[in-house]
């Protein structure tokens, strides 16, 4: 069993630093290709290319499926079916009261904790 285990390591790092390899070559190649030609930049070695990515994903936290923003609203979303109305109207209440009217609530429906249907837009013709 631990050999097993040892192997879906090792075969996880070799796949994580073949992406790794391929992602900042693409970062490379997209980066030479437009940017000395629109900007008039220089062109990047494949280390200023990781470079840019490690960069990216300190400025923008990109590369997964949202990360902790994503799990907290899944999270939210899954609380929010679970209440009952009393439950709901009393959550809303409370924002209201915390937040001054911004936030989700505002305005008469289609919040992201809305169970009510926005009505379609009124064509002006």
């Amino acid at each position: 069993m631990k050999r097993f285990w040892m192997r879906r390591v090792a075969g996880f790092i070799v796949l994580a630093l073949l992406g790794i390899t391929v992602f900042s070559g693409i970062v490379m190649l997209l980066w030479n290709g437009l940017m000395p030609a629109i900007f008039h930049l220089p062109a990047i070695t494949w280390l200023q290319a990781l470079g840019l990515l490690i960069l990216s994903k300190i400025l923008f936290g990109g590369f997964r499926g949202g990360g902790p923003r994503q799990h907290w609203k899944n999270k939210m979303k899954q609380r929010w079916m679970n209440m009952t109305p009393e439950e709901k109207e009393k959550f809303k209440q409370d924002w209201m009261s915390r937040c001054g009217g911004r936030g989700p609530f505002r305005g008469p429906a289609g919040g992201p904790f809305s169970d009510e249907k926005v009505p379609p837009a009124e064509s002006a013709s």
